[in-house]
């Protein structure tokens, strides 16, 4: 009985530990990656704010060219959604609105996973002489998920690969384009 009562205590120990840790971290996520792509801001653009384009380029639709996409909505700019349903879990399912677009200077798109909870997305594209510099940010907020916030910890070496991946295409696309 001795023994039980030890493992109980450790446990609520334990266990209680676990949730102060949890409250005591971060409650939103911030990951960006950036690259120079020789092409102008309008061409970049372009490849951006449409989500038709968008799979030319996506780390993620690479992976799996067989998933499920809907598109709805206009066709650029604010208001265009993507839906995409995976089997593979690296790729998933979900839908991203743009919310905001700025000709040749920004894109934010509003990414809703479902039971995994949402997040926005960033894109900021910047002149720098005859090439563009474009930054792909990513944020998410966690609230009181205290298990979200321990994943939180993992974000940048989870999807930072993913966004290095995608600015590589998307800058090989850019750059052979006419």
């Amino acid at each position: 009985m001795k023994i039980v009562k030890r493992l109980l205590l450790g446990f609520s120990v334990l266990a209680i530990l676990i949730i102060v840790i949890g409250a005591l971290l971060p409650d939103r996520v911030h990951v960006e990656r950036s690259v120079l792509i020789d092409a102008p801001q309008g061409k970049v653009f372009t490849l951006i704010n449409d989500f038709r384009e968008f799979n030319k380029w996506s780390p993620w639709f690479a992976r799996d060219r067989t998933m499920d996409i809907v598109f709805a909505g206009p066709e650029t700019g604010v208001g265009s959604k993507m839906s995409w349903r995976s089997d593979l879990p690296e790729v998933g399912s979900g839908s991203q609105e743009i919310i905001a677009s700025e000709p040749e200077s920004l894109v934010r798109t509003h990414l809703d996973f479902g039971r995994q909870g949402t997040a926005t997305a960033e894109f900021r594209l910047a002149p720098q002489g005859d090439a563009t510099h474009v930054t792909w940010g990513f944020d998410a907020e966690f609230g009181w998920d205290l298990l979200g916030r321990y994943f939180g910890l993992l974000f940048d070496r989870m999807i930072g690969p993913d966004y290095e991946n995608g600015l590589a295409n998307l800058e090989s696309l850019a750059e052979a384009r006419d």
